[in-house]
């Protein structure tokens, strides 16, 4: 079986590195980077870090608006797709390269394949939800990570093309968790963990301010690795950095869980972050109204909070999960996925053939 991959997002490498181990032990897979995602700390360094193999073909297309972006990748997917003939495109989680890989395998009647398959905010404003439910509905064979995102593909009508399959994030962690050494920022006792990055969270300047202020009167050290996009928005408006929040580059995937397992408590807008803060056992605080892990918040583990609350440093002092705290997301996912994949391909061919 030829399986093409698409990645080009942070989150999708992680995902990838997995997978990609496991399809390459009996199929021939050759992997696709869009390039949406293009600086060494958030691309190259995560393939090495995973030990994924390095991308075939870079399509380079880089940032841009949406529609621009989703549209050059569309465009140059669908020539390489033509020319490598998968059997099978495979695409994950939520970004414009999700949508774009579910697009061009539909419109060129390629099977396809949705890792992460599922997951609803309800939030239209977003546009991974948008992402997510094109990928959903054009996609041959969903692989959902928790029995919500199957209760949501079945209300969809899509029961019959999903399977169960849990979340692919826990093999990536438990792949990396005897690379980490406690060094650097891990050094420090009784850190928060914070990271921002959605527009509706830092895009407004006041409000990013304000959020920042309300955070200074914790009283503990938060640690924020901040993403470009972020740093960019602090420095454009000279925004003021309370002393208690330390902001440092972004950091690679082992470095980054590194963070992860030795702090105390997470504070995020991040979807993907809420469910390792969940693997690792740590308490989430949600800087959202709503999130697509659900699970996280009825197991106790995940609040979500307002950052206009003025109480907002109070209730995060304050938040403590319960005890108990059950397998979520699965195990030997890949593994899985792998099976699965096998299984429907052969079923697919069958049904060509007849």
């Amino acid at each position: 079986m030829i399986v093409l991959s698409v990645v080009g997002a942070r989150p999708q490498f992680i995902k990838l590195g997995p997978l990609s181990r496991e399809l390459r032990k009996n199929h021939h897979e050759v992997i696709i980077h869009t390039g949406q995602h293009y600086d060494h700390a958030m691309s190259d360094l995560f393939f090495q870090q995973l030990d994924i193999p390095r991308p075939d073909i870079n399509l380079g297309v880089g940032s841009g608006p949406h529609g621009f972006q989703t549209g050059r990748i569309l465009e140059y997917l669908e020539k390489e797709i033509l020319n490598i003939k998968p059997d099978v495109v495979i695409c994950f989680g939520d970004t414009n390269s999700t949508l774009s890989a579910c697009l061009a395998a539909c419109k060129l009647e390629v099977p396809s394949v949705h890792v992460e398959a599922g997951l609803r905010s309800f939030n239209r404003s977003m546009p991974e939800e948008i992402n997510r439910i094109v990928a959903d509905h054009t996609a041959d064979l969903l692989f959902a990570p928790t029995t919500t995102a199957m209760t949501h593909l079945e209300r969809e009508g899509l029961k019959k093309r999903a399977v169960l399959t849990g979340d692919i994030m826990v093999d990536s962690i438990a792949f990396i968790k005897d690379r980490i050494v406690q060094t650097g920022h891990a050094d420090m006792d009784d850190y928060m963990l914070m990271t921002l990055h959605r527009p509706y969270t830092v895009d407004d300047p006041v409000k990013l301010a304000r959020l920042l202020q309300s955070l200074k009167k914790l009283d503990s050290r938060i640690v924020f690795p901040v993403h470009p996009r972020t740093r960019n928005i602090i420095h454009k408006n000279k925004i003021s950095v309370p002393e208690n929040i330390q902001i440092i580059d972004p950091q690679g995937y082992i470095e980054f869980q590194g963070l992860l397992k030795y702090c105390r408590k997470i504070i995020t807008d991040s979807g993907g972050l809420q469910k390792e803060a969940y693997i690792w056992s740590k308490p989430c605080i949600t800087l959202r109204p709503e999130t697509e892990w659900v699970e996280t918040v009825s197991s106790g583990w995940n609040i979500l909070m307002d950052t206009e609350d003025p109480d907002l440093a109070k209730k995060i002092d304050h938040f403590s999960p319960t005890e108990s705290h059950p397998p979520l997301f699965g195990e030997q996912v890949a593994k899985q996925m792998v099976n699965e994949l096998e299984s429907w391909f052969q079923n697919y061919n069958e049904r060509q053939h007849r």
